[in-house]
């Protein structure tokens, strides 16, 4: 069978990145002949943003035969149009798109229509989200043209699922949660997001003189991943702060790149950007912070946690990803709004405890008192509690081992070759 994997190929920061390596990695392990076919540009260039990873060294998709071919820049409507040829050229079995925002809906949209109509190809979108964080009636027409030339979607949560069945009440719907399609209705391939296997714990790592580098106390709360206002850091700060004045053994650990300062500012074009985008925002969203000023960071010293809190603010490199979910006793995932999160799964990767908000999917994945602690959104005090019950009843490793067993790479890429049209 040949599959093509469109979305971030592996020269890019981020999540749907890794997803979309794994996965490719994951159907070529099942037998599978696998294209990965990227974006150069996956967002306007009014954003002011740098979307690279410059910073990594090793090559994820060594000792594979996966090819990557980066072609499609969203700015350029002419690369889209070679994007449909190049695939097509391939004459591949199934074309798996990822669906991460609805802003990427207008290329998604038409190349997907196209791939359809040429017919004998199986088209999927690998939904992460449906609706946006913040959303806008153009976010929604958005979905609704990108969403709609499929016959496969697949959902990592119910959640989702709801959501696409409400954005296309004209649809009839089969939910599978093993693969197996319908012949007379759209299918959705209801999966849980895998456990991250790129990034492995060193096993020559000597923890204690690694935390003693990085100032760490006796119990580590982890965050990691981009700093965006959604995933609630500063929650998670003042909820420390109250462990903190409780305890003197315990550090928080912040280690991840804030998510709209990787530009220089003085730069005329980052300037021009910065301008740009404010302005397209306002008109599309006129009632959205801007979360280009949102600096939980500041929280640190407000607060007086400096002899408590480590923070190691730049985009992690895939090699340096193992240190700190190994020196950390559990990560904490205290978000506002919560899709199937990249972070959680690679926390399962290192067989660590969960501490999370009762929103989105966590209530799906994370058993209380099991393999994760769930705190009330919003309630600084419920979040707080969590983490003095996180140490005083700690969770077993192989509790969150055991969680997370069925939700391997190889169960998921098996669901999706397991059509049986």
């Amino acid at each position: 069978m040949r599959i093509v994997c469109f979305g971030p190929g592996p020269w890019f920061k981020g999540g749907i990145s890794n997803y979309n390596t794994s996965l490719a990695k994951a159907l070529e392990r099942q037998g599978a002949q696998v294209f990965i076919v990227s974006w150069t540009q996956q967002y306007p260039a009014i954003i002011p943003r740098n979307f690279l990873d410059t910073e990594s060294k090793n090559n994820l998709l060594e000792g594979t035969n996966i090819t990557v071919n980066y072609l499609t820049n969203y700015n350029n409507p002419l690369t889209w149009s070679a994007t449909v040829k190049y695939i097509q050229s391939l004459k591949p079995d199934m074309v798996i798109f990822q669906w991460a925002i609805a802003l990427q809906g207008l290329p998604l949209g038409w190349m997907a229509r196209r791939l359809m109509v040429s017919g004998g190809t199986e088209i999927i979108f690998d939904c992460h989200l449906i609706v946006q964080k913040e959303s806008s009636k153009i976010d929604k027409l958005l979905t609704s043209y990108g969403l709609r030339s499929a016959s496969t979607y697949i959902a990592h949560a119910y959640k989702t699922v709801s959501e696409l069945q409400a954005s296309f009440p004209e649809k009839t719907f089969f939910v599978s949660e093993n693969g197996v399609r319908s012949k007379d209705e759209n299918t959705i391939i209801k999966l849980f997001h895998p456990v991250y296997d790129l990034f492995q714990p060193d096993p020559h790592l000597n923890i204690q003189n690694t935390k003693e580098k990085l100032h760490l106390k006796k119990y580590v709360f982890l965050f990691f991943g981009f700093i965006r206002k959604y995933k609630g850091l500063h929650n998670v700060i003042h909820a420390f702060k109250l462990i903190a004045e409780k305890r003197d053994d315990v550090s928080l650990l912040i280690a991840g790149e804030s998510f709209w300062n990787t530009l220089n500012r003085n730069k005329l074009s980052t300037k021009v950007k910065n301008t740009l985008f404010r302005l397209a925002k306002r008109l599309v969203l006129p009632h959205a912070s801007n979360e280009q000023e949102y600096n939980p960071l500041k929280l640190i010293e407000d607060l007086q946690l400096q002899d408590s809190v480590t923070v190691v603010n730049r985009f992690i490199a895939n090699e340096e990803v193992p240190i700190y979910f190994q020196v950390s006793d559990c990560i904490v995932l205290y978000y506002s709004t919560a899709t199937p999160s990249g972070v959680e799964s690679l926390s399962y990767n290192f067989n660590l405890p969960v501490l999370a908000t009762r929103v989105g999917h966590f209530p799906e994945t994370i058993i209380d008192g099991y393999n994760g602690y769930l705190a009330e959104p919003g309630d600084i005090q419920s979040m707080a509690n969590q983490m003095l019950r996180f140490i005083n009843y700690p969770l077993l490793r192989e509790d969150v081992a055991a969680s997370s067993k069925q939700m391997s790479w190889d169960n998921y890429a098996k669901a999706i070759l397991n059509r049986n049209i």
